[in-house]
């Protein structure tokens, strides 16, 4: 179990991403089935502001940092579950739709890839995360039009596979990583790169083409 808790937003700051890494590398050693989840009410709230404003090397860092780790997820070699405890924001949404399998719990939370309603011009790679999980209609809502969604329209709009109850969800999440654990590991793996393979290439063509926006060059 990877759990984000920074006792707010959750916010994907370089030192959060390094600690994912670092409790992926973990999971990866031991072949095991990686469930990440946030605190009570928050997923992820998305990058760290303060540090987006500060800008230079660590503002373009941490950007390039964040969709490296949505690759690593989207790429990992055992089942991925993401367990949305609350709001996902951003790129808190775009790490929760790089999981294999999403599972959220009720609640009046915001799931929403807000860029556009703050003035800002959605990564092309943002773009494609969006693009391979959401339905037609609800992918041009959320990058264009910025809506706000909710666990009670979330399944049906891709953002979410299954949502249950608060008093539910650990013991949901749990037989979640019961049921996938007895998947075959290499075949699990081999299939995962063969389904995504058309959208991982077209998310690391966005990503290049994304790194002269975030400041970064060569």
């Amino acid at each position: 179990m990877i759990t984000m808790d920074d006792g707010k937003a959750n916010v994907l700051s370089p030192a959060m991403q390094s600690e994912i890494h670092e409790a992926l590398d973990r999971a990866e050693s031991e072949q095991a089935i990686v469930v990440l989840k946030g605190r009570d009410g928050c997923f992820s709230g998305g990058f760290d502001l303060a540090v987006l404003r500060s800008g230079g090397s660590e503002a373009s860092g941490m950007l390039r940092g964040g969709f490296d780790l949505a690759e690593r997820m989207l790429t990992f070699p055992r089942p991925v579950i993401a367990v949305c405890t609350g709001h996902a924001i951003a790129m808190g949404v775009f790490l929760l739709l790089s999981a294999d399998y999403r599972i959220g719990t009720e609640g009046m939370y915001k799931i929403t890839a807000n860029e556009v309603a703050i003035g800002m011009t959605l990564p092309r790679s943002a773009i494609e995360i969006l693009r391979q999980r959401l339905t037609p209609a609800a992918f041009t809502r959320a990058s264009i039009l910025a809506e706000v969604f909710s666990p009670a329209n979330a399944v049906d709009c891709g953002f979410l596979d299954e949502v249950v109850s608060i008093e539910e969800l650990a013991a949901a999440s749990l037989e979640l990583a019961n049921r996938f654990s007895v998947l075959n590991a290499r075949a699990h793996a081999d299939t995962k790169l063969r389904v995504r393979m058309a959208n991982l290439e077209a998310f690391r063509a966005a990503l290049q083409a994304d790194l002269h926006d975030f400041g970064i060059t060569g």
